[in-house]
């Protein structure tokens, strides 16, 4: 098996919801598997210095119709939510409890998390919807709600994203092949060759 590509993500990231919808599917086709890091960029941000699309003069503006436009193109549900955008605490925590236990249905909830904010505007910042999100997809409410509240799961994105800005990591998507860093939806064809072929 090739080695994984790492898909490093913010849940209220646009892009990153439709590079989840994407990168599987591109990475299985070449024999490789993908490893899910979802991470905090308000944390990497005070490191970056960015800040959230809606607060940057004119780049702002273009999001709010390339947004749009780039889920049309992939045919990729998307409802600009309400609340934009907002914490993805409790939905990281969330799955990295849900992955210490079963990495494919981690996924499973990214995914469904994802949808729930960017396709039906339901608020994941709220630990109760994200628990609510979660038995959908067949995780036990009770459980995850009490894991919500465990000093262990509530450091996990902490870590997991301080692990993130240490190599390098300082937006969503962004993915690591071999090493080489890739960051954006619009790079995934570049992923997908380099996949293929190699570098380039």
């Amino acid at each position: 098996m090739a080695t994984p590509v790492d898909f490093y993500f913010d849940f209220s990231s646009p892009y990153g919801y439709f590079a989840a919808h994407r990168i599987d599917a591109i990475a299985k086709a070449q024999g490789c598997v993908v490893e899910w890091h979802p991470i905090l960029l308000g944390l990497v941000f005070e490191v970056s210095g960015g800040r959230p699309l809606p607060a940057i003069p004119m780049k702002g503006d273009y999001a709010r119709v390339d947004v749009p436009r780039t889920a049309r193109f992939h045919g990729i549900a998307y409802n600009h939510p309400a609340k934009f955008p907002v914490s993805g605490q409790a939905a990281c925590r969330a799955f990295y409890w849900m992955a210490a236990q079963d990495p494919l249905l981690a996924q499973r909830l990214a995914l469904a998390l994802f949808r729930a904010y960017f396709a039906d505007g339901r608020d994941i910042s709220s630990p109760q919807v994200t628990v609510d999100v979660a038995a959908e997809v067949g995780i036990p409410g009770p459980a995850l709600a009490a894991a919500l509240s465990d000093p262990a799961v509530k450091e996990a994105p902490r870590s997991a994203t301080q692990q993130a800005i240490s190599r390098g990591v300082f937006g969503s998507p962004y993915f690591i092949v071999d090493g080489e860093p890739f960051w954006g939806n619009d790079r995934l064809d570049q992923v997908e060759r380099r996949l293929a072929e190699g570098p380039f």
